[in-house]
C-alpha cells in the first residue's frame, strides 16, 4: 500500500466528515447560500476519494468505515437541509421521506446490533444511489423547482439499496467491507458449497 496515496485519501474522506456538522450548522443559522456550495463540494470528494482509492489500491477497512460513515453524514445533513429549507417539499412527499428514513434507521441500528459498527457494504446498488441522490439533493437547491421524476427514482433505488443492505446485514455472520450485492454473496456461498471456490 502506498502510503502518502492512503493519507491524502484518507484525508479527503475526514473532509467530508468534518464537513457534516458544518453543513448542520449553515442550515441552523440560516446561511442558504454557503450551505448549497459546500453541500455539493462533499458529495463530490466522495467521488475523488473512492476514484482515487480504486486507482492507487490503497482501499482499507478503516478508510470504507470512514468513507461510510461521511456519506450517510453528507445525505443526512442534506435531508436536514431539505427539511428546513424545501418545507413544502416534504409535506407533499412526507410519506416517501420517512419511509426511507426508517429504512435507514433499520439498516444503521441492525448492522450496530450485530457488528458494533456501521456497515460498509459498497454495493453496487449503493454506489448508484449515491450518486442518483447526490444529484437530486444537490439539485433541490440550486434550482428554482425540484426534479420530481429524479427524485423518484432517487426514492425507488435508495429503498432497494436499503433493503438490500438490512439482508445483507441478516446474511453476512462478520462485517464485511466491498460487498458488491446479495447476488455475489449467494453466488459465492453456492460455489463454496459445490467446492468450486
Amino acid at each position: 500500500m502506498h502510503k502518502r496515496s492512503y493519507y491524502i485519501i484518507n484525508s479527503i474522506t475526514l473532509y467530508r466528515l468534518i464537513a457534516a456538522p458544518i453543513l448542520v450548522v449553515l442550515i441552523f443559522t440560516n446561511n442558504f447560500n454557503l450551505f448549497k456550495w459546500l453541500l455539493p463540494l462533499s458529495f463530490f470528494t466522495d467521488l475523488i476519494d473512492g476514484f482515487l482509492a480504486r486507482r492507487y489500491k490503497v482501499s482499507s477497512k478503516f478508510g470504507s468505515l470512514i468513507d461510510s460513515i461521511g456519506d450517510d453524514l453528507t445525505i443526512i445533513a442534506g435531508i436536514i437541509g431539505v427539511f428546513v429549507f424545501k418545507k413544502g417539499f416534504i409535506q407533499d412527499n412526507f410519506w416517501i421521506v420517512i419511509t426511507l428514513i426508517v429504512l435507514l434507521g433499520i439498516q444503521n441500528i441492525s448492522a450496530l446490533i450485530k457488528y458494533r459498527k456501521l456497515s460498509s457494504f459498497h454495493t453496487y446498488l449503493a454506489k448508484v444511489a449515491a450518486i442518483i441522490q447526490g444529484s437530486f439533493l444537490i439539485l433541490i437547491f440550486l434550482l428554482p423547482e425540484p426534479i420530481y421524476p429524479l427524485f423518484y427514482v432517487a426514492a425507488i433505488i435508495s429503498a432497494l439499496d436499503l433493503i438490500e443492505e438490512i439482508i445483507l446485514v441478516v446474511v453476512l455472520s462478520k462485517w464485511k467491507t466491498d460487498v458488491k450485492g446479495l447476488y455475489w454473496v449467494f453466488k459465492n456461498r453456492k460455489l463454496k458449497s459445490t467446492g468450486v471456490v
